[in-house]
């Protein structure tokens, strides 16, 4: 195998171990911050696949600025662990147990019958997923579905403003 295989399992190893950590803590901040290291391990899968690009964007806006909101909800909302009378940890646990496996029977079935194609190392791109790259396709042949987006992103957030705007008189605590 060569180093580049070793560092994708390694790193894959990471991805899981945090994707784990993060739906297995009891303590919120602990899934968040397992959570972060999730999101830094998939962008080392980015630059593995040579997309410099998504990887920092990655970086960028989901380990920074969701995952700071994230701890900021958290820790201000101050949630501590609650038990719920009302359930019963065998069965919920048995239950869970039977989707998770079914749901990866159907996933390895899938990929399983799944037919990859092989990249050709002598006609391969090397900017492929470089800015450069990206922009030129971006701005000439996906204009309007960029042009869409942006206008929808506008809609969005003049109707976030409008909802969070106050009525006189109107007292939020």
């Amino acid at each position: 195998m060569t180093s580049t295989q070793w560092l994708f399992y390694v790193i894959s190893v990471v991805t899981l171990f945090g994707a784990l950590g993060t739906i297995t803590s009891k303590n919120a901040i602990h899934s968040v911050i397992y959570l972060i290291l999730t999101f830094f391990s998939l962008s080392a899968h980015y630059v593995l696949m040579n997309a410099q690009f998504i990887a920092v964007v990655n970086i960028i806006v989901y380990a920074g600025a969701i995952m700071v909101l994230f701890l900021f909800v958290v820790m201000f909302l101050n949630i501590k662990e609650e038990n719920t009378p009302g359930l019963n940890n065998n069965k919920l646990m048995i239950a869970a147990t039977i989707v998770a496996g079914t749901i990866s029977l159907i996933l390895i079935s899938a990929i399983r019958m799944t037919d990859i194609p092989r990249t050709n190392p002598a006609t391969y791109q090397v900017k492929t997923g470089f800015i450069e790259t990206l922009g030129t396709l971006l701005y000439s042949k996906y204009l309007l579905p960029f042009e869409l987006v942006s206008i929808l992103f506008l809609i969005a957030m003049t109707g976030a403003v409008m909802l969070g705007k106050r009525e006189k008189g109107e007292r939020h605590f």
